[in-house]
């Protein structure tokens, strides 16, 4: 399966400290991002979606700025499937953005867009933003 990067950028009207448990923590995700999320003793976090299991590492993060997630059991053991979520804020207009990169097998950048604006719209629907 090859996969591909998508990048998008989401305005979002929330401060980066309100955000970033959103994105980092178990509880947080399985608000807005999965059905459920789980972290077991490894650290190792269990994305849950339509019933099925998807594993994942947080390979990187920074308080209040960005999380990265590796999904080790898609795509190649060298080139793993991934999600990366940065929080930035526009200095001129005071906006805060989510920028989303997403690589995986995803084939369609329009569905995926479509994909992410609705899992955006459920964290705005959540933080009020």
């Amino acid at each position: 399966m090859a996969l591909k990067k998508f990048t998008g950028d989401f305005e979002i009207n929330a401060s980066k400290k309100m955000l970033y448990p959103y994105i980092s923590s178990a509880s947080g995700l399985a608000q807005w991002f999965a059905d459920d999320v789980n972290i077991n003793e490894d650290k190792e976090y269990n994305f849950i979606y339509d019933e099925e299991d998807h594993r994942a590492i947080m390979v990187g993060h920074r308080l209040n700025q960005y999380v990265k997630f590796e999904f080790p059991d898609e795509g190649e053991e060298d080139d793993p499937a991934y999600i990366e979520i940065h929080l930035d804020e526009n200095e001129l207009t005071q906006s805060m953005y989510m920028k989303v990169v997403d690589y995986s097998d995803f084939e369609d950048d329009e569905e995926q867009y479509d994909v992410w604006e609705g899992l955006i719209n459920n964290l705005k629907e959540i933080v009020g933003g």
